[in-house]
């Protein structure tokens, strides 16, 4: 059931914006207010008001929408995820292309949460409820090893882990034409894309991102890379490359040639998460777990190579 609220405009709020007297009012973000208002939910004296109107004395009525709805892990079967590893602590997986990593607004295939549940693995209680467990995440897109935690003490240390930055993340990816130097390090912020919310670029006020990529292979339209990250940005891969005009093959998002990725029968980028290197957090010791490219991946590289 929506809220509703009415009140008249305090004194100190007259000549000030809705959105910032909104925002003050109903302690929400700004951004949040003006969605209220430009969504029609907010009145003065019965008249509808925007974003930008500056208030003046009168009665307010806001109507708020209803909370979303919590997210919810459904036990499902994953075809083509395999368990890499398993034990008391954690359990790593080899995720294939196009399934997340946890339950999300607007998602609604299969993900690596709902697979492991689907297969008996009980997952660690610490995290959001959609999120137990899980101490990062892959692109729906991207396929390779992916660690979850599934008890509390290897939730808390992997978490850290991976803030301290000592986890040892290497993807292969296939990028369109010659990245110059062969090898090399991009050190360029990520944030948000001003006109596209799910969509990220390098910008001057995002957060430190980190890429550090060798070449393993070169071919007539595309170079294979061996790539580490320091940083783990959201499509850090795919943005730092789309920022070098050499996007990953397989990838419209960020600018791949779709002529290309049609011959090499891609239907997304050409992103794996080839291996995955931690502390143990139950022993101490060094492990690393490695997954093979999958088929589609396969494939499109050995059509490469024979066009070479």
């Amino acid at each position: 059931m929506s809220d509703y609220r009415a009140m008249p405009v305090p004194n100190g709020l007259v000549g000030i914006r809705a959105d910032v007297a909104l925002s003050r009012l109903l302690g929400v973000s700004r951004s949040a207010a003006a969605t209220l208002a430009e969504e029609g939910n907010v009145t003065l004296d019965g008249s509808t008001i925007g974003k930008s109107f500056k208030m003046v004395e009168g009665f307010l009525e806001v109507t708020l929408p209803d909370p979303p709805q919590p997210l919810t892990v459904v036990a499902e079967p994953v075809p083509g995820m395999h368990v890499l590893y398993a034990d008391d602590d954690i359990v790593v997986v080899d995720k294939p292309a196009g399934v997340a990593a946890h339950p999300s607004v607007g998602w609604s295939g299969p993900t690596v949460i709902g697979g492991l549940a689907a297969a008996g693995y009980r997952v660690t209680a610490s995290g959001p409820p959609e999120r137990k467990g899980i101490v990062h995440r892959l692109d729906a897109g991207t396929s390779g090893a992916m660690v979850v935690a599934t008890s509390e003490h290897a939730y808390t240390v992997l978490k850290q882990a991976f803030r301290d930055r000592t986890v040892e993340k290497a993807y292969h990816a296939i990028v369109q034409g010659y990245p110059d130097p062969l090898s090399g390090t991009i050190d360029a912020p990520i944030g948000r894309h001003s006109g596209n919310d799910w969509r990220f670029c390098v910008r001057a006020d995002g957060k430190p991102s980190i890429t550090h990529y060798d070449t393993l292979e070169v071919f007539r339209r595309a170079t294979l890379l061996d790539i580490h990250l320091e940083t783990g940005r959201t499509h850090q891969i795919r943005v730092h490359f789309s920022a070098l005009h050499h996007p990953c093959v397989g990838d419209p998002t960020y600018g791949a040639d779709p002529t290309l990725s049609a011959k090499l029968g891609l239907e997304r980028q050409w992103l794996h998460a080839k291996k995955l290197g931690f502390t143990h957090p139950a022993d101490g010791r060094w492990v690393e777990f490695e997954s093979d490219y999958p088929e589609d991946l396969a494939i499109a590289l050995e059509s490469l190579r024979a066009e070479s």
